[in-house]
């Protein structure tokens, strides 16, 4: 099947005023729609987006995968095997023969200790994932080597549960780079991170060809890949940014594949032929967060008035309908630990009550909100119903990347964002949601209680000790507690889990959803 661009559909997929007409897709491409316009990065070592994040899974190759068609099993990729010595602190990595970067350079276990030195050393928005194992530019180099060219030695500084330790392995930020390309691309110390922000070193399943900022991502095929050449020789990933624009790719066949669909869309969609879907959970949690630097946000009740003044379910029934479903807790539905509870519903007499009680009146705040669906409507029901309580929201809408920088800034007031775990294990996101390391501006570990500016010294005590507990049930019930506690008295409001619906024609197969943005792969894909 052969695809045509005319210059309308190109107008629509681009975003842009004026927009030349493509040329035709060969039956061997894949044409996939989604927004990317949170992409800034495409540095393992620095990438924490889910737009980056899947370009990086599907471009590299980590030591081990939580695969995603078999429950996140520990899957051997560029390690055969791996053991964990009697201390609970040492773990021995061997590597597979006779694997190539895109380069030809061979992959050794000198570049997999590199990866992880140039992670910890640089420790970009991504490096908290290793230095939490006590990792240190001072002693990174001697706790992670390779002993011979095919045997990697990674030593942390505490025994924690190895399924926790090795599903970290598994994140993005520990990818294996080809240290020869990279080293010979660095500048002024700066381990190749200004070059890799734009350009790949990897050993995956597709070269990564290019990148055009909030319009295209391209791949093409590394047919030695050692796990089998992918069944497309390209793919190519456009950033359409209306939900309308992508429907009507799919139904003309302009595009193959499409996804971050809206409910209307996808009750359209359904009843077309020539069109398929196929459907899982995705580890996404969308949330509303209450930046606690401004001293109005800072007051419990205030934000536990506006966290009932969102109309929980009128925003899944009326808005997301089939491409998410309610959920109020930090954990994702099918990780460990993880708690389903729905508390929280519209209640605008309580909510007044709270303010009176704060002695609050008159209150405006800014929103802030990624510029695509379904977070503009999202906001617009949050703009409305805290309203019915006398709070004025303004709502900034903006890309996904100024967005992202404002927010790791803590520069926002109220923020509408999601969250995808790194790795399959509950402490992904109990970190983040639950763990305050160090509350300056300059803290080393900047996580989403950081960027809300919330001193939770208590809690992360107890999130931390979680990791440490071997027993399977014991460590269920902390998860357990602490996302019942922080329902009760976090600044941040987990409110839908996403249902990632990718919708297809007929003739397109392979698409594997994954759970988490670093789990969503491309080598199965082909059109019959």
């Amino acid at each position: 099947m052969k695809i045509l661009f005319t210059g309308a559909v190109a107008l629509l997929l681009t975003g842009t005023a004026i927009a030349p007409a493509m040329a035709q897709t060969p039956k061997d491409t894949i044409v996939m729609g989604k927004t990317i316009d949170d992409l800034i990065s495409l540095d393992p070592a620095e990438s924490f987006e889910f737009s980056g994040g899947e370009v990086l899974a599907n471009s590299y190759d980590p030591l081990l995968l939580a695969d995603p068609e078999n429950g996140g099993k520990l899957t051997p990729i560029l390690a055969t095997s791996w053991d964990v010595g009697a201390d609970g602190k040492t773990y021995t990595f061997k590597m597979k023969p006779g694997v190539k970067f895109h380069s030809g350079n061979p992959v050794t276990a000198e570049d997999a200790a590199y990866s992880i030195q140039r992670a910890v050393i640089l420790n970009k928005t991504p490096g908290f994932i290793l230095t939490q194992f006590g990792f240190t530019k001072d002693n990174v180099n001697e706790r992670v080597k390779a002993t011979d060219p095919m045997t990697l030695v990674i030593q942390v500084e505490k025994a924690v549960a190895p399924s926790f330790f090795l599903n970290c392995m598994t994140a993005n930020v520990a990818l294996v780079v080809d240290s020869k390309l990279v080293k010979a691309n660095e500048k002024d110390g700066d381990f190749g991170n200004g070059w890799l922000k734009t350009n790949e070193a990897g050993s995956g399943a597709f070269r990564m060809r290019g990148w055009k900022a909030s319009e295209s991502v391209s791949f093409e095929a590394n047919k030695e890949w050692h796990r089998g050449a992918p069944l497309s020789n390209r793919i190519i990933v456009r950033h359409v940014v209306e939900p309308q624009a992508r429907q009507l790719g799919v139904e003309k066949g302009d595009l193959d594949i499409v996804r971050d669909l809206g409910k209307d869309q996808l009750a359209v969609l359904k009843t077309k032929p020539g069109i398929k879907m196929v459907e899982g959970d995705r580890g996404y949690i969308t949330y509303i967060a209450f930046n606690q630097k401004n001293p109005l946000l800072a007051k419990p009740e205030v934000y536990q008035a506006l966290k009932l003044l969102v109309d929980y379910e009128g925003i899944e029934r009326d808005l997301v309908r089939g491409a998410f479903k309610p959920h109020q807790t930090f954990l994702p539905s099918g990780f460990l630990g993880a708690v389903d509870d729905l508390p929280f519903k519209l209640d605008v007499a309580k909510a007044k009550e709270l303010l009176a009680k704060a002695g609050v009146s008159d209150l405006k705040f800014t929103l802030d909100v990624r510029a695509n669906q379904p977070y503009i409507d999202i906001a617009q029901s949050i703009q409305s119903t805290m309203a019915q309580a006398g709070v004025k929201i303004e709502i900034i809408q903006a890309e996904g990347r100024q967005v992202l920088t404002k927010y790791r800034a803590r520069n926002h007031e109220i923020m509408i964002q999601a969250w995808g775990p790194d790795y399959f294990d509950p402490h992904t996101n109990a970190e983040t949601f639950a763990m305050n390391e160090d509350n300056k501006d300059d803290a080393r570990s900047k996580t989403l209680a950081w960027r809300n500016a919330w001193d939770i010294p208590d809690m992360t005590k107890r999130t931390l000790a979680a990791v440490l507990e071997q027993d399977t049930a014991k460590r269920v019930k902390i998860y357990e507690d602490l996302q019942r506690e922080h329902l009760k008295i976090a600044p941040i409001a987990p409110i839908l889990q996403q249902v990632e619906v990718a919708v297809m024609r007929s003739n397109v197969d392979g698409f594997i959803v994954g759970g988490t943005y670093g789990s969503a792969l491309y080598h199965k894909m082909k059109k019959n």
